[in-house]
C-alpha cells in the first residue's frame, strides 16, 4: 500500500474564514484557519469578547465530553465543541499545522458534513514545510468493547477504516463502509455525508439545550414513520455509515499524528472512537512512531522507519 507524498509536514497557504451556526447552540459563529509553523500541530483558539483566549491542542488528552459530539476542554464555559468535521477535513488533506480561531463555543455546522471545510482549504492551498512528518504505526491489535459495541486498531500497511453501524430503524439497518483513506477517497466517498438524527429525539435534545441549531439544511432527519424528511433526500444510499466513518476520521485525528493501521468499529460513535484511541496510546507496545526514509518522498507504509520515542508525544497536552 503506497502512502504517497506524505513525507513532510504541511500547513495552509493563507488564512481562510467561514461563518455559520452551531448545531447545538444555534448561535452564529465564525472560524478562521490560520497557517502555522512546523511542530505547531492543530490548535483551536477560542476568542472571547473580553479579550481572553482559551487554546486547546487537538490531541486525545484534551478531549472532554463525547456524548453528542467531540469537545476539547472540560469547562463548558471555555470549551470548543463539534470539532470532528473540521478535524476530518484537516486529517484527510494531510494538514499537520494550523490554528483554528473561533469566536464561539463550537464549530459552525455548515451543511452537516466536512465538504465546506475541504472546499475552503483547497481554495487557499496547502504548503509543504520541509520538515519530516512523524506517524503512529499500529504494531499489534488493541480492542475495546462496550455491550454489543466494539472498536479496534489492527496493523495494516496504510490507513484504513472499516466501520459498521446497526440501527433498529429499517431505513438504516446494518450498513458498512470499508476503504483505504486518501484525500481523494475522503472527498469522493465521505466528505459530503451529513450528520443525521431522528425526529422523535428532537424535543428531548431541545429540552437538554442541544440541537438548537439543527435544521434540514444541516442534518438528515428521519421521521417517526422511518422516512427521510429532507426534500433533497440522501446524498448516498448508505449516507448514514459514511457519516459515521467521517466522524471516526475526525475523532482519530486527535492522535496528534497521522496513523498507519486499520481502525474497525461496530456500533461505535464519538465515545468509542475516543476510548479506542486512548487505549492505543496508553499501550506503548501497541504502536511505534515512524517517519519516511530520506531516500524517497514516495514510499510504502512498510518502509517507514522508527524514530526515538522521547522526542514525540502526540497525545500530550
Amino acid at each position: 500500500m503506497t502512502i504517497g507524498l506524505l513525507g513532510f509536514q504541511t500547513t495552509i497557504a493563507a488564512p481562510v474564514t467561514l461563518t455559520g451556526i452551531g448545531v447545538h447552540s444555534g448561535s452564529s459563529v465564525g472560524i478562521t484557519f490560520q497557517p502555522a509553523e512546523a511542530g505547531t500541530g492543530i490548535v483551536f483558539s477560542r476568542n472571547f469578547e473580553d479579550g481572553s483566549v482559551a487554546e486547546y491542542r487537538a490531541v486525545s488528552s484534551q478531549v472532554g465530553n463525547t456524548d453528542l459530539c467531540t469537545v476539547l476542554g472540560t469547562s463548558l464555559a471555555r470549551s470548543v465543541a463539534t470539532i470532528e468535521h473540521v478535524m476530518a477535513a484537516l486529517y484527510s488533506l494531510g494538514i499537520d499545522n494550523v490554528v483554528v480561531e473561533v469566536d464561539g463555543g463550537e464549530m459552525p455546522i455548515m451543511d452537516g458534513s466536512s465538504h465546506p471545510f475541504i472546499e475552503a482549504i483547497e481554495q487557499v492551498g496547502i504548503v509543504n514545510l520541509g520538515i519530516k512528518r512523524r506517524y503512529i504505526r499500529v504494531v499489534k491489535p488493541v480492542r475495546i468493547e462496550s455491550g454489543a459495541s466494539w472498536s479496534e486498531f489492527r496493523p495494516y500497511d496504510g490507513t484504513r477504516f472499516e466501520v459498521e453501524i446497526d440501527f433498529a430503524s429499517p431505513l438504516i439497518g446494518r450498513q458498512t463502509w470499508k476503504g483505504d483513506l486518501t484525500a481523494a477517497t475522503f472527498k469522493q466517498e465521505l466528505a459530503r455525508a451529513r450528520t443525521f438524527g431522528f425526529m422523535r429525539d428532537v424535543e428531548r435534545l431541545w429540552a437538554a439545550g442541544y440541537a438548537l441549531g439543527s435544521s434540514l439544511e444541516n442534518s438528515v432527519v428521519i421521521s417517526d414513520d422511518d422516512t427521510v424528511v429532507n426534500i433533497e433526500g440522501l446524498r448516498f444510499e448508505d449516507e448514514f455509515v459514511r457519516h459515521k466513518t467521517l466522524d471516526a476520521v475526525g475523532d482519530l485525528a486527535l492522535a496528534g499524528a497521522q496513523f498507519i493501521g486499520c481502525y474497525r468499529s461496530y456500533r461505535g460513535g464519538h465515545k468509542m472512537n475516543a476510548n479506542a484511541l486512548k487505549a492505543l496510546l496508553s499501550d506503548p507496545t501497541a504502536y511505534e512512531v515512524v517517519e519516511a526514509p530520506s531516500r524517497s518522498q514516495r514510499v510504502r507504509a512498510g518502509e517507514f522507519v522508527p524514530v526515538s520515542m522521547p522526542e514525540f508525544a502526540p497525545w500530550a497536552g
